[in-house]
């Protein structure tokens, strides 16, 4: 059965076969394949021809969303880990926030590193007044959760440095696009986004934060992990409350 989804948005997009393949450097028979086949390009040409028809790979081609293609979109997500975060690069975590355009979202409960050691404040400023929006979810200092936390890992201070990192950011809270609640959930992974770039600092019970994993993902059309974690962001997003010094 050929790909008539293909055949449209090419029509509506006024591309021809020949017209698209020369725009992707690729053959017309490949075209032809897609349309008539309904093979399905390899995952940095998907991109592009999604680009180039104004629609998303999953509507071109919907097997993307079943079985295995889901699972290999998924590991085509994984970029990069490291045993801990403190093994993270610096340089890395400055890349990602010097090319957010669009999105910054992070979930922690202290998060002290990022004002302590990669310049956060200015960061979350400039990103502002750039046209970035900036949202960001600090653990409630009062919160049970957040006692639990400290008892477990055996850092009685992890409540005060919650409250010590609204202090710091507390110049950018009233900053046009910046947001920051509290929150008082469980906190099983900590999420850095960075438009469709995210880092997750898993956690397993009675480790610190800075000795546990890393995911890198870049977000990939059909796969699951990227938009996994943003859902638990915005669920824990939606119970928190603005935050107050």
């Amino acid at each position: 059965m050929g790909n008539e989804r293909l055949r449209g948005a090419m029509g509506a997009a006024s591309f021809s076969k020949n017209g698209l393949a020369e725009a992707l450097g690729v053959s017309a028979k490949t075209v032809e394949r897609w349309l008539t086949q309904d093979r399905c390009p390899q995952p940095g040409i998907r991109l592009k021809v999604a680009r180039m028809l104004g629609t998303e790979e999953t509507y071109l081609w919907p097997e993307l969303l079943s079985g295995t293609r889901s699972a290999a979109a998924s590991l085509s997500e994984m970029v990069q880990v490291w045993p801990t975060r403190s093994e993270v690069p610096h340089d890395v975590w400055r890349s990602l926030m010097r090319q957010a355009t669009r999105e910054i979202q992070v979930l922690v409960y202290a998060g002290g590193f990022l004002v302590e050691s990669l310049d956060f404040v200015n960061v979350v400023r400039a990103k502002a007044e750039a046209g970035t929006e900036v949202r960001i979810l600090l653990g409630d200092s009062d919160s049970e959760n957040v006692r639990a936390r400290a008892r477990e890992e055996g850092l009685p201070s992890l409540p005060q440095r919650c409250h010590s990192t609204l202090e710091y950011l507390w110049e950018t809270a009233h900053l046009p696009r910046v947001d920051i609640r509290t929150h008082h959930t469980p906190l099983y992974n900590s999420i850095y986004r960075f438009d469709e770039s995210m880092l997750v600092n898993t956690h397993s019970y009675g480790a610190y934060a800075a000795k546990s994993p890393v995911q890198h993902l870049q977000q990939v059309p059909g796969g699951h992990l990227f938009s996994y974690y943003l859902e638990s962001f915005e669920a824990v997003w939606a119970t928190a409350k603005p935050a107050v010094l």
